[in-house]
């Protein structure tokens, strides 16, 4: 199944948080269950429409993202759980 988002929406594979720290340490079991904050954009939507102009987006699919962790809503597309937000609860893209 294909989605793509409508709009100024987004759809963002969330990435999970490392189960060690750097320094070798087991996290517990309830620090891996926070909501993931970063993510990979998936697929993006048309743009915000600003009195009848399309406004392309800041951020393209393959891009490593920074979000608000509450902002976006959580969805599932078999088994596989995914992040839809709107481009202004994207906060940065990472560059590596």
């Amino acid at each position: 199944m294909k989605i793509k988002p409508i709009t100024d929406h987004v759809l963002i594979e969330p990435i999970k948080g490392e189960e060690k720290s750097k320094l070798g340490i087991l996290l517990p079991g309830t620090a891996e269950k926070e909501r993931p904050e970063q993510g990979r954009v998936v697929a993006v939507g048309s743009g915000k429409n600003i009195s009848g102009t399309i406004v392309p987006f800041e951020v393209k699919e393959g891009d490593k993202v920074i979000f608000t962790k509450y902002g976006p809503a959580e969805i599932k597309i078999e088994d596989k759980e995914y992040l839809i937000a709107k481009e202004e609860d994207i906060l940065a893209i990472i560059e590596e």
